[in-house]
């Protein structure tokens, strides 16, 4: 699975910790920035990341900034793409099962780097249930041509 990550600043040592732990997995890893812990705009890296996977480069997206709510707005505006903000393995296993999230986001501030590692093992594990949740991802897609 190729898997697109990037992060803001204050995630980027996150960032460093998950892209090694996935590469380690087997996974593909596409970093899109940042490159550093100098200060940047989150808008940038959570842009090109839901870029990525909306365009079909990237099967899933990684994004880290310090609360996660930023990336998770920034992502949730591009076409395609259904971004979930998950604290913890319940919410990230929610999110593949109900939603279908095809990007995690996560706060570095808010968990810690074990934390990440679980949430992002459970969301990777974790597939799209259907059923009734079919249609409400068909109302969600609906809501995607709206903005085209």
């Amino acid at each position: 699975m190729n898997i697109a990550i990037g992060s803001d600043h204050a995630g980027y040592f996150a960032k460093e910790t998950l892209k090694s732990y996935l590469e380690e997995k087997g996974y593909t890893v596409e970093d899109l920035g940042c490159f550093s812990e100098e200060s940047v705009h989150y808008p940038v890296y959570g842009k090109a990341v839901a870029q990525a996977v909306s365009q079909g480069q990237a099967e899933k997206g990684i994004l880290i900034c310090g609360t996660g709510i930023g990336m998770s707005i920034v992502a949730n505006k591009i076409p395609g793409i259904r971004a979930a903000l998950c604290h913890d393995a319940f919410t990230a296993k929610a999110s593949r099962e109900h939603n279908d999230a095809n990007i995690l986001v996560m706060g570095a501030r808010v968990l810690t780097p074990e934390q990440m590692k679980l949430i992002l093992e459970v969301w990777l594990d974790s597939q799209f249930a259907g059923g009734r949740h079919s249609q409400r991802l068909e109302m969600i897609k609906e809501l995607d041509d709206c903005r085209r």
